[in-house]
C-alpha cells in the first residue's frame, strides 16, 4: 500500500483508540469537534490504508490462573529449525506474543503459565528446536 501521512485529526482520533477501542464514533467526534460520521470515514480509511490493523482487549492473565508471565528468548539451533519452531510457536495456548528479532538471539515470545511446572514444559518443549533465555515478569508498568 501506499504510503500514507496522517494528518493531525486522524493522529487525535488514532489516540482516542488506542486509549479506548470502545469509544462510538460520535464520543470521539464530541472530544475532536467532528460529527460521528465525519469519524467514521477517517477510520475507514486508516483500516484500509492497514494504519488500522484491528482493536484488541486489555486482559489480566493471573484473573485466568496465568500466574507466570515470562519473556523468552530463543536462540535455534539451524536455519532449519525456522518453520517448525514458528508452527509450534503459532499454535501454541501459551504464547502471547511472538517476533523475529535481530542481535541476540532468534526470536522473542512472551509466554504466560498457569505455573512453575507449566512453564518448565513449555521450556522443555523450546530445546526441540534450540536453547533459550528467560527472564520472568514482575510487575507491567505500561
Amino acid at each position: 500500500m501506499e504510503n500514507y501521512a496522517i494528518d493531525d485529526i486522524d493522529y487525535r482520533i488514532l489516540h482516542y483508540i488506542i486509549e479506548d477501542s470502545r469509544l462510538s464514533h460520535k464520543e470521539i467526534g464530541e472530544k475532536i469537534h467532528m460529527t460521528g460520521q465525519a469519524v467514521g470515514a477517517r477510520i475507514r480509511r486508516m483500516r484500509e490504508l492497514e494504519i488500522i490493523e484491528g482493536y484488541t482487549v486489555r486482559w489480566n492473565p493471573q484473573k485466568l490462573g496465568q500466574n507466570i508471565h515470562a519473556l523468552i528468548t530463543v536462540f535455534l539451533s539451524s536455519n532449519k529449525a525456522h518453520p517448525l519452531f514458528q508452527k509450534f510457536a503459532l499454535e501454541h495456548g501459551s504464547v502471547a506474543e511472538l517476533h523475529r528479532v535481530s542481535g541476540e538471539g532468534c526470536y522473542w515470545m512472551r509466554v504466560y503459565a498457569k505455573d512453575h511446572d507449566e512453564l518448565a514444559t513449555f521450556l522443555d518443549q523450546l530445546l526441540e528446536f534450540g536453547n533459550y533465555r528467560v527472564n520472568l515478569g514482575m510487575g507491567q508498568l505500561k
